[in-house]
């Protein structure tokens, strides 16, 4: 599936359209459309932990969301060895307004719950 991003991706600015595609029920890639090496590893949040944020009004009229858009949030992981070492980033999210294949970044700047770089393994069962 191919969207627009509406907000510029941090630290990745120039990116103005990529393609998700799914790797498995938990993971999926992000990859450039004008740039073919880079791409990201995205991860479902909410099969690691209860994972709640507002999405800033300005966001919400660029993706066109109300409360029937459907949506996907995702994180971004940057994949270890072994994968219980690997680290997501929760104030980061992404949101895929699939309705209209429009996504964007959202930093989460006033959160204490949730980290730039949290273990895996700190969301397994024990």
């Amino acid at each position: 599936m191919k969207f627009d991003i509406c907000v510029p991706i941090l630290g990745f600015e120039d990116l103005k359209e990529v393609t998700l595609e799914k790797i498995d029920d938990i993971f999926m890639k992000m990859k450039s459309i004008d740039e073919e090496n880079i791409s990201f590893t995205l991860i479902d949040p909410f099969v690691l932990r209860e994972y709640d944020f507002e999405v800033p009004e300005n966001i919400q009229e660029m993706l066109e969301i109300d409360k029937n858009s459907n949506l996907i949030i995702l994180n971004t992981v940057l994949i270890q060895t072994p994968i219980e070492n690997s680290v997501v980033n929760f104030i980061g999210p992404m949101i895929f307004n699939t309705d209209n294949n429009r996504a964007a970044q959202v930093i989460i700047s006033d959160s204490k719950e949730y980290g730039v770089c949290e273990k895996i393994s700190d969301f397994l069962k024990k």
